[in-house]
């Protein structure tokens, strides 16, 4: 058992490229966290002075109508919201009995920097509110659940209400007796994921910046005799620069696949188009051009209601 005075592993050193590029790419994403939060600050401006314009010249009479019916709006779309939520806990709990087992598998914590595992915890918090937007949602598992990475969970609003199996034990002894359906999901494995078995329970691991830490997820299932597979990426697409997907992205193709059952369709409408080589994504821009400005657009709208959705 591991005890607080127990020193931290040792991380590998990043090179200076790399280090410039992490820092690069921090600096990059605090710039446009800035842009987002300004955007939103301008919209809710424009909005009060657009509503102060409509009852500026209005009578007293007139004003109490327009806010009347302003109010009853406001009701019809909480109700409407109830509605969704209710039918989001109907669908995931009928996942935990017919759904696609997801493993995630949170043993790495020891290796992660405390920054990288904060990263982690919002890649879970987008992977449970992608599943419960699904219409057929899978049956999420976070395992290995403990210590650091449970404290920092528990910090996210309404986690403790998520639908979501929470196991402090390993995956490897919550599913003792269906050992044998286990497949770890690594890009190092030599099998190809053809088809999603829904009396399979895929592993994820949940290690942010794994290149430092090439083959581990490969290396640790072989060790306890379970097998592997990795998403067929390279018969639709090939990847430029690193082939490794977040947690996230991973889980979004595998919710894709089981709605649409459709690889091709599930990689483009998830995998970054900086990450496509650049004759795939040409190839494809009549299917995936649209479909990426679309994404783009519902951005800010999709993490400004990422915790509300997780509730």
């Amino acid at each position: 058992m591991r005890t607080t005075e127990e020193e931290e592993p040792l991380q590998p050193l990043l090179s200076g490229r790399a280090q410039k590029k992490k820092q690069k790419f921090k600096a990059k994403k605090a710039q446009k966290k800035a842009l987002v939060k300004e955007q939103k600050k301008r919209e809710g401006e424009r909005k009060r002075k657009e509503w102060e314009g409509r009852v500026a010249g209005l009578s007293e009479e007139e004003r109490e109508k327009l806010i009347g019916s302003r109010n009853g709006s406001r009701k019809e779309r909480m109700a409407k919201k109830l509605e969704e939520r209710e039918s989001k806990v109907k669908r995931l709990n009928d996942a935990k009995t017919h759904g696609q087992n997801i493993v995630v598998d949170l043993e790495f914590v020891s290796l992660m920097t405390p920054s990288e595992i904060n990263s982690l915890v919002h890649q879970i918090l987008n992977c449970y509110a992608m599943n419960g937007r699904c219409s057929s949602p899978g049956h999420l598992w976070l395992t290995g659940c403990h210590g650091e990475m449970e404290i920092q969970l528990q910090r996210l609003p309404g986690f403790n209400k998520w639908i979501i199996e929470k196991e402090n034990r390993p995956y490897i002894e919550a599913f003792q007796d269906r050992k044998k359906r286990l497949v770890y999901l690594t890009t190092d494995s030599e099998n190809i994921l053809e088809e999603l078995d829904p009396r399979k329970i895929y592993i994820v691991g949940g290690l942010v910046e794994r290149n430092r830490w090439k083959g581990i997820t490969k290396k640790k299932a072989k060790e306890q005799g379970i097998k592997t597979a990795k998403l067929p990426i390279g018969n639709y697409m090939k990847m430029s620069g690193s082939k490794v997907l977040t947690v996230n992205q991973v889980i979004e193709i595998l919710l894709k696949f089981l709605e649409t059952r459709d690889w091709k369709t599930s990689f483009f409408k998830v995998i970054p188009q900086r990450k496509r080589c650049e004759a795939d994504s040409e190839k494809n821009q009549g299917d995936s051009n649209g479909e990426d400005n679309e994404v783009a657009a519902d951005q800010v709208k999709r993490k400004k209601k990422r915790v509300e959705s997780a509730d």
